[in-house]
């Protein structure tokens, strides 16, 4: 009988095995651009997809097939593809999927590179994308229709919508619909187990979690991985490398302890902070208050290491900023060392402001990445910073 393994056991084994040559225990990093095929005939039928090998790194690399393996278990997929980035594949995903003429469903609010790409790139294409919510679906749906698009929790509000309700309306309508869960992490939430047919993450966030790599997945059916990877990796060329699929498998063996240590240390800085007189709105799933908390509850493990609040005024958000000492002012997240940043400024630069506004994506919010630093630390961080504000 085999072993039923749990979530933080197969972090650490899927994908993985002894190398045949050497045993190596570690997956070793392939770090070639090409592999000999032997002769003529095996060349020609790997490239027509007759037979399995390597023969090229942007089409498959070793490395990179252990990391895509691995993230099939946690992700509860049937496929996975490793892009160079997160941005290249929500790119490769919209570009292999969609045409000219259809239409998105935006379910915000959304990170701002994303935002960017539907109003811009895409636009230019006549793809075009509508801001929704779960409870507006009905009435925006029109014919042009074929994806509905969300993040769980988004960035950077965490704002929290209902997975479960987004697939069923997919399903009945024949749509697409995909889901970045870059926030919440396959540990806290695995989107294709509530119907999303598609989950993607900027790996460069939790997966990796050092903050050394950057990255993105795409976990689902192999229908749509077939179609994804041949655009996505062999016609647009964003495929990871070696070396970086290597950091990615390290650091997902990691995954499961690093993420109990920010969800409990980000639960217990917002309710600490959710009172400050400096605050006028705290936005995070384990409060009780929070719009979202029931479905958070439903679909996610625990709520995560993401908070951000307002502070009123861009004046506030730069002075509360630039005096915290513990806290790095960096974009990005789901570090072990603790991120702050304003996304007005920053990551949601590029987003048009009546979006922002409508969003809630104020010149006074504050972002916050929770790490693994002692939380009493972290704590008097953003004790003596929030003083300071008057």
């Amino acid at each position: 009988m085999s072993i039923k393994k749990s979530f933080s056991t197969r972090a650490v084994h899927s994908g993985q095995k002894p190398e045949k040559i050497t045993g190596a225990h570690a997956t070793p990093i392939f770090q070639t651009s090409s592999f000999a095929y032997g002769n003529y005939e095996r060349g020609n039928k790997i490239f027509a997809g007759q037979e399995t090998g390597f023969v090229y790194s942007r089409i498959a690399n070793p490395t990179t097939l252990s990391l895509e393996a691995k993230m099939v278990d946690l992700e509860n997929a049937e496929a996975a593809i490793a892009f160079s980035s997160g941005m290249a594949a929500i790119s490769s995903v919209c570009l292999s999927l969609l045409k000219p003429g259809d239409q998105i469903l935006a379910l915000g609010p959304l990170y701002g590179g994303t935002e960017a790409l539907f109003l811009n790139l895409l636009a230019q294409l006549d793809i075009s994308y509508k801001e929704s919510s779960v409870e507006r679906l009905a009435d925006d749906l029109s014919p042009k229709t074929k994806m509905i698009y969300a993040e769980t929790p988004t960035n950077p509000t965490l704002k929290i919508h209902d997975l479960s309700k987004i697939a069923k309306f997919a399903k009945d309508n024949e749509l697409i619909s995909v889901v970045d869960n870059t926030f919440a992490s396959p540990y806290l939430t695995r989107p294709l187990d509530f119907g999303i047919d598609i989950s993607l993450h900027s790996a460069t966030k939790y997966i990796s979690g050092h903050g050394d790599v950057v990255a993105g997945i795409v976990a689902t059916t192999k229908s749509y991985a077939d179609k994804i990877r041949s655009a996505g990796v062999k016609q647009i060329g964003a495929n990871i490398g070696p070396f970086e699929s290597y950091l990615l498998l390290r650091g997902l063996k990691t995954l499961a302890i690093r993420m109990q240590r920010h969800c409990e240390s980000a639960n217990i800085i917002a309710h600490e902070l959710k009172n400050h007189k400096a605050i006028k709105v705290l936005h995070y799933p384990g409060l009780k208050e929070h719009a979202g908390h029931e479905i958070a509850k439903k679909q996610m493990l625990d709520f995560g290491g993401m908070l951000s609040f307002d502070l009123g005024s861009k004046k506030s958000a730069q002075e509360f900023l630039d005096n915290l000492e513990l806290f790095t002012q960096a974009v990005s997240l789901g570090d072990v060392d603790s991120l702050a940043t304003s996304p007005a400024s920053t990551t949601h630069l590029a987003v048009p402001l009546d979006i922002l506004e409508a969003q809630g994506v104020s010149p006074g919010l504050v972002r916050l990445s929770i790490g693994i630093e002692s939380v009493e630390d972290l704590l008097d961080d953003l004790g003596q910073s929030l003083a300071k504000l008057g």
